[in-house]
């Protein structure tokens, strides 16, 4: 049995144990309430029956896709990225590597996306450990950018990685970290098939929902006060999704240009609601509403992080989909009035 420490005895990643826990899978299962019980992990050392893997995550949206693929089996998955903050842009403290060299495996989202991953993967390549390296990304065919985006937030040769907001592309996410998994714990393989079975099934349920919210749509463009995310949900479902800033990844780097462009825009467009990312700075948004027509703004994620009640409630992708972007987009492509409904009373120009 190895004795290294489990989960909750590890050191520091950037910020206090208490807050790096809360999104941990072990908690997840223990809030989430409608999800089913997980085996509980035993030594992190191997991956038979007796012993359960231990897989750390750099990115929330695939730490909630292979938590569900490992449930009812001894494998764990914890997220690295503490609660509320937004997993592209952040960057954690030195001590985040040796929680991932520790790990029988690192679920990251491929090169060029987060540093502190690419880091620790050549650390851990150059230490020959044996954490096994799951690129989620492995194999999907990303977007090209327009050549307005500085190269140091590209993907490789001027690509977008947000490809997991489109749901076609984040089944093919759920095949990668199967393999992955199945490398680690290969007792458990059957079990992760049928359980990436069903996840792939709600992500046709979900892209199907898409599509009718934008089916019904009264317009076509629309527009964010949030980073560069969303560009494959305008590519699926046929709209032009404008955001504020073209950068890639979250930062609190709102130019003047960014501010003169999106007045234009909503301008031309007569925009009256807008959306507003829930991890990023929320003053662009409000002096839009201030200088502009703009009436409202409601909260859009591409999935990057989840804030503590979401967690109480047991929320993942899907739940965040449906609970929080889709009425956004509903308001904002004019698919729906917000007027006296709960999301409006709850969201309406959120603080």
């Amino acid at each position: 049995m190895n004795n290294r420490a489990t989960s909750s005895e590890r050191s520091p990643r950037g910020t206090n144990s208490a807050d790096r826990r809360r999104w941990s899978r072990r908690r997840f299962v223990a809030t989430a309430g409608g999800f089913a019980t997980a085996g509980l992990a035993g030594c992190l050392g191997g991956a038979s029956d007796e012993d359960g893997a231990d897989v750390v995550a750099s990115f929330f949206t695939f730490y909630d896709f292979a938590r569900q693929v490992v449930d009812g089996t001894p494998v764990t998955v914890d997220n690295l990225v503490p609660t509320g903050l937004h997993g592209h842009g952040w960057e954690p403290d030195f001590g985040i590597t040796s929680d991932i060299v520790e790990a029988d495996g690192f679920l990251h989202v491929g090169p060029d996306f987060q540093p502190w991953a690419d880091r620790a993967i050549e650390t851990v390549q150059d230490d020959d450990a044996d954490t096994h390296l799951i690129d989620a990304r492995e194999g999907i065919e990303l977007m090209d950018l327009p050549d307005t985006v500085d190269e140091d937030e590209q993907v490789g040769e001027g690509k977008d990685p947000h490809f997991w907001l489109d749901p076609g592309l984040a089944k093919a996410s759920v095949d990668n970290i199967v393999d992955g998994l199945v490398e680690i714990a290969p007792d458990h393989e059957d079990a992760f098939v049928a359980n990436a079975a069903d996840v792939k099934a709600e992500l046709d349920e979900i892209d199907a929902e898409w599509e009718g919210i934008f089916d019904a749509a009264e317009r076509k463009t629309v527009f964010l006060a949030a980073h560069n995310a969303f560009g494959y949900v305008g590519e699926r479902y046929g709209a032009t999704i404008q955001p504020l800033v073209t950068n890639l990844a979250a930062t609190d780097d709102v130019r003047p240009a960014d501010m003169r462009r999106a007045r234009e825009t909503i301008d031309d467009n007569d925009i009256q609601y807008i959306g507003a990312a829930i991890f990023e700075p929320r003053r662009p948004a409000q002096q839009l509403r201030e200088s502009t027509d703009v009436e409202a703004y409601y909260p859009v994620t591409p999935y990057a992080g989840t804030k503590e009640e979401w967690v109480d409630r047991g929320w993942g992708y899907f739940e965040i989909a449906r609970n929080i972007n889709m009425p956004t987009f509903r308001i904002v492509l004019e698919a729906m009035d917000p007027d006296g409904t709960e999301f409006d009373d709850e969201w309406q120009n959120f603080e």
